[in-house]
């Protein structure tokens, strides 16, 4: 009986910490880029987050549990689905600078106006959506779901299981990111904007020296055809230079924050 009784504590102990991970990469799971796409199916990310922690699980090791009762076990919940969250916070502010660099070219050039269905809800420009679409295809080819892992069984090792709730490094983390990524963002975007004012100035000094030419009716062509042509020239450079920056949150998402 009491080889029994062990066994259904260990049942017990193995079931509860399979279901904290799985709060963890579930919230993860949530926001990560690519796995938490809303044009992915639920039931294929519901599959992929049971992968994922069979997977991470047996990497996590052995957790003791101090008080297995239903308080103690459900702030640990509450404090995996915020670290969970914060994780997959941290992958998608890259893709946002993505969409705010579309955004920012598509309101410099005159593709403004271009909207489609992205991969969210709300549509998106053009050049944000081929951007986050190419974006996240190289990263993909790149090893992204083994990096997503790797990232998930370090995140142990940064926010132990039964912690404290990481509060003040999350806080910490939200400012310096998201102000990182923004900077990204208009980094991403300068070569359209440093075009679209070449193009303002050329197209008044045009206007002054020739008030009877409809230059908005020659203008807006060749602006059109010229934010083509510098899409197809500088998307490959400013791909590679986010897959840098990606690589880099994902060796350590809370880099910014320390």
């Amino acid at each position: 009986m009491t080889g029994f009784a062990d066994i259904a504590v260990w049942a017990r102990d193995s079931g509860v910490i399979a279901g904290l991970v799985f709060l963890r990469i579930g919230a993860a799971m949530a926001l990560l880029p690519a796995f938490g796409e809303q044009v992915v199916p639920v039931r294929v990310r519901l599959g992929i987050t049971v992968a994922l922690t069979v997977l991470v699980l047996p990497l996590v090791g052995a957790v003791p549990l101090a008080d297995p009762t239903p308080g103690p076990l459900l702030r640990m919940g509450a404090v995996e689905v915020l670290v969970g969250l914060a994780l997959g916070l941290a992958f998608r502010v890259m893709v946002i600078a993505l969409q705010v660099a579309g955004s920012i070219a598509a309101a410099s050039t005159s593709l403004a106006q271009a909207f489609g269905a992205g991969l969210g809800a709300d549509p998106q420009p053009a050049i944000s959506t081929l951007l986050v679409i190419a974006a996240l295809a190289l990263a993909c080819a790149a090893g992204l779901p083994v990096r997503v892992v790797e990232a998930l069984v370090l995140s142990y090792q940064l926010f132990p299981m039964g912690g404290a709730a990481p509060d003040g490094l999350i806080a910490a983390w939200a400012v310096a990111d998201v102000a990182r990524a923004f900077a990204l963002a208009f980094a991403l975007a300068a070569p359209f904007a440093v075009a679209a004012l070449v193009y303002n100035l050329a197209l008044g000094a045009i206007s002054r020296a020739m008030p009877q030419l409809m230059v908005v009716l020659i203008g807006a062509p060749a602006l059109t055809l010229g934010s083509l042509v510098l899409m197809a020239l500088a998307a490959p450079v400013l791909l590679s230079v986010w897959l840098g920056q990606f690589h880099g949150v994902l060796a350590d998402p809370f880099a910014a924050g320390r």
